[in-house]
């Protein structure tokens, strides 16, 4: 089995600078791509504070925070992966646009590269027949934040090899995490579980059981969860749920996973949560979320 040094990202968002900083951290050569210079320079400056927040609470060692930054490398060039031994795609949570990358990277990789997807909901076999090598793709889903929560739920495709999959699951080992493993149906375990809760809190509010707050806490107090459930939908983003409950919907066949017309409306209104500042609660006169803090 090859060694895995050097790992590519795809994308600058929350999810991508996450899981570029969480590799860096653990002594891997970094390139992380994002096709939009803006986005990257956001995710510099992002990796910077988290890291930086994480050495001042003494959670990680100057050393270690220092060398991390010298190893992580940025670019809007695709082909800087080609000599990256796993490639992992963090971008939009969308079918047509994640196929169209994975044809990119299977031109640009080299032949013994993993290509890995942090899907949160689609199907790896789906993913992996957009490529000329399907037993070198895998599903690697991080929770947000990446360099915080120690869950990876790793998905097999049709065609995943064994070969593959015992190299990711070292790999995830490696950078601290628990490993969860499912098979390749849409939303896989967490999603599978979660998206439908926040839905239905979506039609709790939407039909007026409740207030939000009162959602929201009888969960955190009702059930010990540390975030409420539509308070969490603005922590992830209104229009990724949305996406997740699409899929869900579609893959499924159940109309039980129908999208709740007051997160679609949401949406519609560019309420997307706390990165637009505003979602089921309104961000707008709040100091940014500390993003090193652990969430569910």
């Amino acid at each position: 089995m090859t060694e895995i040094k050097a790992i590519g990202v795809v994308g600058g968002g929350q999810m991508g600078s996450g899981i570029a900083q969480l590799a860096a951290t653990y002594g891997h050569q970094v390139w992380l791509i994002d096709s939009d210079s803006a986005a990257l320079a956001k995710a510099t400056d992002s990796i910077s504070s988290s890291i930086q927040r994480l050495v001042s609470r003494n959670l990680l060692s100057r050393e270690i925070g220092a060398n991390a930054l010298q190893r992580l490398k940025f670019s809007t060039d695709l082909k800087e992966l080609h000599s990256a031994d796993v490639i992992i795609e963090a971008i939009l949570e969308s079918e047509d646009v994640k196929r169209k990358l994975f044809v990119e990277l299977d031109k640009i990789a080299k032949r013994s590269s993993i290509l890995a997807s942090n899907t949160s909901s689609i199907p790896i076999t789906r993913l992996a027949s957009a490529t000329t090598r399907p037993e070198q793709v895998i599903g690697m889903h991080f929770m947000n934040p990446p360099p915080v929560m120690k869950l990876v739920e790793i998905v097999r495709g049709a065609d995943t090899s064994n070969e593959t999959f015992d190299a990711i699951k070292i790999l995830a080992e490696r950078l601290g995490k628990t490993v969860i493993c499912s098979q390749d149906y849409s939303g896989f375990i967490v999603n599978r579980i979660l998206m439908p809760m926040i839905n239905e809190a979506f039609f709790a509010l939407y039909t007026g059981v409740a207030t939000k707050e009162d959602i929201d806490t009888g969960m955190k107090l009702g059930t010990n969860h540390p975030m409420g459930p539509l308070e969490l939908a603005d922590f992830i983003g209104l229009d990724v749920c949305l996406s997740i409950m699409k899929v869900l919907h579609s893959g499924l066949g159940d109309n039980k996973y129908a999208p709740c017309p007051l997160l679609v409306q949401y949406v519609d209104a560019g309420r997307l949560g706390r990165k637009r500042r505003i979602g089921v609660y309104d961000y707008r006169k709040l100091p940014e979320p500390d993003k090193s803090k652990s969430r569910l």
